[in-house]
């Protein structure tokens, strides 16, 4: 119980996600134990059933990462970063991914726990030079890109931050460039 009142003194007794203040419990932020608070987050069931995948995620629900992603606690920001991941296909969450840093520490922990779509199907995304892409990966693009249906061209060196990876295509990775989402091949990138 000393844990879970650590957590909830630190969290002033809500969820350090969302703000809810009832069915409060300690996570464990993976693939960290939960011996110690600064590996844990203080969070409702609601967060905890979507952060663990026992239910579908609400994109309406994470709106709340507008707030929490700027916490100080590592665990918090680590789950922010890895729910604005999995919240790709939304605009507020990719251009809030863009804002928020991490340190290399912090990112390799977010990443190492983060069930990608590679994952899942045994695909693996690799850049020009061969190096692994990763969701949430940063990438700078090695020649001048026709976008189709966009009506303008994306140059060579732009920098495309938080890429998703294309769950069937290991040749294809997603990204902002001018904002718009566009497809583009691995072969035309390079990890940043």
């Amino acid at each position: 119980m000393a844990l879970e009142d650590d957590l909830k003194t630190r969290a002033n007794g809500v969820c350090e996600m969302c703000n809810a203040t009832e069915n409060l419990t300690p996570l464990a932020v993976a693939p960290r134990d939960d011996s110690e608070a600064e590996n844990c987050i203080y969070a409702c069931s609601t967060c905890t059933d979507q952060i663990q995948e026992t239910t579908s995620i609400d994109k309406h629900h994470w709106t709340c990462l507008n707030e929490s992603a700027w916490s100080q606690e590592l665990g918090v920001q680590v789950i922010a970063w890895r729910m604005l991941g999995k919240l790709n296909e939304e605009s507020w969450a990719q251009d809030l991914l863009g804002q928020i840093y991490l340190d290399d520490e912090t990112t390799t922990w977010a990443q190492t726990g983060f069930a990608s779509n590679d994952e899942d199907n045994g695909l693996i995304h690799r850049d020009c030079n061969g190096a692994v892409l990763t969701a949430g990966d940063s990438v700078t693009l090695i020649k001048d890109l026709n976008v189709k249906g966009g009506g303008f061209t994306a140059k060579r060196g732009t920098m495309v931050r938080n890429i998703s990876l294309v769950a069937d295509n290991d040749g294809h990775i997603e990204g902002r460039v001018s904002g718009q989402q566009i497809v583009i091949l691995t072969e035309f990138v390079k990890k940043a």
